[in-house]
């Protein structure tokens, strides 16, 4: 757990946001041994109905203005994910999945926007057992844009995916396809048992 004693305008409008959909609920948080803007400094976990919601800290600026643009916070999204309720903490692999996709646009240079689908190279779970083998992003279900100090950013939403799903996207669009899938879970949940 990661405690936040420095001023921190751009982590508040983040959980500010996050509020307007989960209330004053305290959540699991995980802290990372990164900087604030060398990769995920955080990651919090809040029990919605019948999911989980996670929510990075770090693809924003969070303490201070470091980027060039002054009208976009950081990279201008933090990603959030959704999994199933089951057990007292999300499931391992989906922080892994987030930390790893973070680590990504750190190392690349190369941000994420909605629209955009990954392979990412094997089961998303680290495990034989599921089928979701890539990644899709969309702006977030319900959490609006927020506004900081520091400029504004977006909530990007993280969908596993099937191969199959990712090629129907490559033939059609991104939207398309996710469209189909919140038809059946409006909140885009990744079930890996799907």
């Amino acid at each position: 757990m990661v405690e936040v004693a420095n001023e921190a305008p751009g982590w508040d409008a983040i959980e500010a946001a996050v509020a307007t959909r989960m209330g004053d609920q305290e959540p699991l948080h995980w802290g990372t041994s990164n900087l604030p803007g060398q990769g995920l400094y955080g990651l919090s976990a809040y029990r919605a109905a019948g999911h989980w919601l996670l929510v990075t800290f770090g693809m924003t600026e969070l303490f201070s203005k470091d980027s060039d643009d002054p009208d976009i916070s950081g990279w201008g999204y933090e990603l959030t994910m959704r999994v199933p309720l089951d057990g007292d903490q999300p499931p391992a692999w989906s922080l892994r999945l987030l930390d790893k996709l973070v680590e990504y646009v750190f190392n690349s240079g190369r941000p994420f926007a909605e629209g955009h689908r990954m392979d990412v190279g094997g089961p998303i779970t680290g495990q034989a057992n599921t089928r979701l083998r890539a990644v899709a992003f969309a702006a977030d279900p319900e959490l609006p844009p927020i506004d900081s100090p520091f400029g504004s950013a977006q909530f990007l939403a993280v969908v596993g995916i099937t191969i199959d799903e990712l090629e129907r996207m490559k033939a059609t669009t991104t939207a398309a396809v996710l469209s189909e899938l919140a038809a059946h879970s409006p909140m885009l949940v990744t079930d890996p048992t799907r």
